[in-house]
C-alpha cells in the first residue's frame, strides 16, 4: 500500500483519537481502500469500527439505507448519493465521521455527462456533511488512489 495513503489515515486516525472519534466508510469505486489503509496501522480499532463496500445500487440501499429514488433521479455517481452514503454509514454504524465515495474509475464505463475520472467524495460528522466533486486524470488505480487520498483529506478537516 502506498506511503501517502498510510500516512493520510494515521492522520486522521490521530485526530480522531484525540476527539474519542469513531469512524466508518463506505466506498464504492475504490472498494475498500480507505478502510484497508485505516486497518493497515496498528492500533486502528480503537477508532476504525467497519468499512461498507456498496458496489451495487442494492447494497448501498440494503447496507446503508441510501434511497433507491436517489439512482433513478440523479444517479450513483452524484454528490446526493455520496451523502447518503457517508450519512447511512454513519447512522448505521452509529459512528462519529464516516465517508462516502462513489464514481467512475474507468477504464470503460463513462459518458459525456459522468466521463471516467469522475468522483464524488462526502464526509460527516453529527455537525455537518462535506461533498467534493472531482474529476481525476490516469488509470483505474490511479483515479481510486487519489479519491481514497482526497476521502481522508476530508475526514480529518472535520475531525480537526
Amino acid at each position: 500500500m502506498e506511503k501517502e495513503l498510510i500516512d493520510a489515515a494515521d492522520r486522521v486516525l490521530k485526530s480522531c483519537r484525540s476527539r474519542g472519534w469513531t469512524v466508518a466508510t463506505a466506498e464504492s469505486c475504490t472498494g475498500g481502500m480507505v478502510a484497508a489503509a485505516l486497518t493497515a496501522i496498528a492500533g486502528s480499532s480503537d477508532v476504525m469500527d467497519r468499512g461498507f463496500v456498496t458496489y451495487t445500487n442494492e447494497a448501498k440501499n440494503e447496507m446503508i439505507g441510501v434511497p433507491m429514488g436517489l439512482f433513478e433521479t440523479v444517479g450513483a455517481v452524484s454528490e446526493e448519493v455520496a451523502r447518503a452514503m457517508a450519512e447511512g454509514a454513519m447512522k448505521t454504524a452509529g459512528v462519529d465521521l464516516a465517508c462516502g465515495i462513489t464514481g467512475v474509475a474507468g477504464p470503460g464505463g463513462g459518458s459525456a455527462e459522468k466521463p471516467v475520472g469522475l468522483v464524488h467524495i462526502a464526509a460527516a460528522s453529527a455537525d455537518k456533511t462535506i461533498h467534493e466533486r472531482c474529476l481525476f486524470d490516469g488509470d483505474r488505480h490511479a483515479i481510486r488512489l487519489v479519491s481514497a487520498l482526497k476521502a481522508l483529506e476530508m475526514m480529518k478537516s472535520l475531525a480537526d
